[in-house]
């Protein structure tokens, strides 16, 4: 069977390592190359290296609603996504005889969208998992063919919970596949009145609120670690939170630094202390709690107050 991938990340490279075992993959689909970081270094997609490693052709549309003409010349059996990073319009839906299906990161219809990873964790949920479903011109709302619950632990953050479903949703493509060859697949609708959506991560959900429960800004700390990280300002500087922990209850001020231990620094939130463990200071790298607390006088951060 001749298939294409469309993919990006590094969560979709077991699935196109899955395909690469169980197809022909004639052509890969990932986004433009990006500068990256401080020296805007030309980076590739996790997803071109690899295709790069085993000599399969690439092909890098700006926007692929207007550009796919490259897709048809291969001719592709079935085409397959996984977190490619834009919506796959009409016309490539229609190219291949089997149709194109999408390995997605959450149980649907829960969670469709950009970000249900994040999401999940960040709204406390105790379980997520991978649909692999039939696409149509929606967002995420195809006839759904097999799903695999993951749980959550306490302590995923959102790489650690990414890599548990990379794995997963390989192992479920690898079981899925041969019956979409064969047309013994199942196709499953899906509850609209269930759905709920996952929208991308922006600049304002990283900001930390202390007047929420400490276990919400607890999930929140998780699900954008270790990137972008949630921040607070402390003395009119950002400060990124990378690791911390639910501590006792408090009847302080949300948001006042109420206790420093040697290794943690306790906010206080609407019901408990926050305690963070792990941070990365405006301008500086990422450390532990322990060496900023040991490189500042305690009182410019005692009882003070973040925002």
């Amino acid at each position: 069977m001749k298939t294409v991938f469309m993919g990006t990340p590094e969560f979709a490279v077991p699935i196109l390592e899955t395909l690469m075992k169980n197809s022909e993959v004639v052509l890969v689909v990932t986004q433009p190359d990006k500068y990256v970081g401080r020296k805007k270094v030309l980076t590739f997609s996790p997803i071109k290296e690899k295709a790069l490693e085993h000599h399969i052709p690439i092909f890098q549309p700006i926007k692929i609603r207007e550009d796919y003409e490259e897709i048809k010349k291969y001719q592709p059996d079935l085409i397959v996504t996984c977190a490619y990073g834009q919506i796959v319009p009409q016309g490539v839906l229609d190219i291949p005889r089997l149709g194109c299906i999408n390995v997605h990161a959450s149980l649907l219809p829960k969670y469709r969208g950009g970000a249900p990873i994040q999401r999940a964790i960040m709204n406390g949920e105790e379980e997520t998992g991978i649909t692999i479903m039939y696409m149509d011109a929606g967002m995420d709302t195809g006839d759904m063919i097999e799903a695999v619950r993951v749980p959550i632990t306490s302590e995923d953050n959102s790489q650690t919970l990414s890599d548990k479903l990379s794995v997963a949703g390989a192992e479920l493509l690898a079981r899925v596949l041969p019956q979409i060859f064969d047309g013994t697949s199942k196709r499953e609708k899906q509850k609209e009145e269930e759905a709920t959506y996952a929208r991308i991560i922006k600049r304002e959900d990283e900001h930390l609120e202390f007047t929420k429960k400490a276990v919400e800004v607890y999930n929140q700390v998780r699900a954008l670690a270790p990137m972008p990280l949630a921040n607070f300002l402390l003395n009119g500087e950002e400060v990124k939170v990378v690791e911390g922990y639910v501590g006792d209850a408090t009847k302080k001020e949300a948001g006042t630094i109420c206790d420093i231990k040697k290794d943690a620094i306790g906010i206080a939130c609407s019901d408990h202390i926050y305690y963070v463990t792990k941070l990365k200071p405006f301008g500086k790298k990422e450390m532990s709690a322990r060496d900023y607390l040991n490189g500042i006088h305690i009182d410019t951060i005692q009882n003070k107050k973040v925002e």
